[in-house]
């Protein structure tokens, strides 16, 4: 059955991404109709997650950002697909990173680098940076219930010089990397909410009390690598802007939990800068103490 809905999905997928860009936000602008105003999908996880986040904003203030948040979301997928056949020209120009020299500074600290991000502005474009990069560049992910569609995720990733490691792999393959002097940079998004456990480190998020995750942070203080946070902004429809901002090169320093906190303050303007290029379709606050 993976494999059946895989061979139907593919093609559709495949076209979509030879589509002109023009094109491309054409069927989008079509897509939201459908999603938002017919189906509704996860309408109500949004305008709640809004509510909780955004309570100084008016009703209607709140409403006018989850219709642009939607329209986004839908710009965001289809820029997804965009990715399977995007030359390496053409991805460069509309993610543009303002500061590489600020990372590749770091590289020279002879350290790996914990490079920590949300799921805000085509964070998927963000594998373009590969081309710009000496160390090797994991990216962390969640692996996909259909092995064919996990297997061409991977391949489009490596088409960007990216490894994509579970969340499973990602101790196993910082620690080999560690033993084997072995240098890489490793992408958290780490904005999401953590499972649920008896050990969870909460902290405030939007205004809200939320567990968050920590892992980076521990794993960047038990292998000694460098911290830095990818921050990301939309100029227009289809272009990106991605500055670095080191976070810290001293991570045993750092008093415990103070980069998970930084992060999520960074998180947090960027999305009261712009709100509707946040990712809002998940339950961000469904935990509670």
């Amino acid at each position: 059955m993976q494999f059946v809905l895989y061979i139907l999905l593919y093609p559709i997928l495949w076209l979509i991404s030879i589509l002109p860009f023009r094109l491309l936000y054409l069927l989008s602008d079509f897509i939201y109709l459908l999603i938002y105003h017919v189906i509704g999908y996860r309408k109500k996880t949004v305008r709640e997650n809004l509510a909780l986040a955004l309570p100084h904003l008016s009703d209607k203030e709140r409403l006018e950002i989850e219709k642009k948040s939607f329209h986004y979301l839908c710009d965001m997928f289809l820029e997804m697909a965009k990715t399977m056949t995007i030359s390496k020209s053409e991805i460069n120009k509309r993610y543009v990173f303002t500061n590489i020299e600020t990372y590749l500074d770091l590289e020279k600290k002879g350290k790996s680098i914990a490079l920590m991000c949300a799921h805000y502005a085509s964070y998927e474009w963000a594998i373009s940076m590969n081309h710009h990069i000496n160390f090797i560049g994991y990216g962390i992910y969640k692996k996909i219930a259909n092995k064919y569609f996990d297997k061409l995720v991977k391949d489009i990733r490596s088409k960007f010089k990216a490894v994509l490691i579970t969340t499973k792999e990602t101790k196993p393959t910082i620690e080999y990397n560690a033993k084997n002097n072995i240098l890489g940079v490793y992408g958290f998004a780490s904005d999401q909410t953590p499972r649920r456990s008896d050990n969870m480190y909460w902290n405030t998020f939007l205004g809200n009390e939320t567990p968050i995750h920590t892992g980076a942070e521990t794993l960047a203080k038990r292998y000694d690598m460098n911290v830095i946070f990818l921050k990301s902004r939309r100029i227009k429809r289809g272009y990106y802007e991605a500055s670095f901002e080191v976070l810290t090169e001293d991570v045993k320093s750092v008093p415990d939990y103070k980069i998970s906190e930084e992060f999520m303050r960074k998180v947090e303007q960027q999305i009261y800068d712009a709100p509707e290029f946040y990712l809002w379709t998940h339950k961000r606050w469904k935990h509670k103490k």
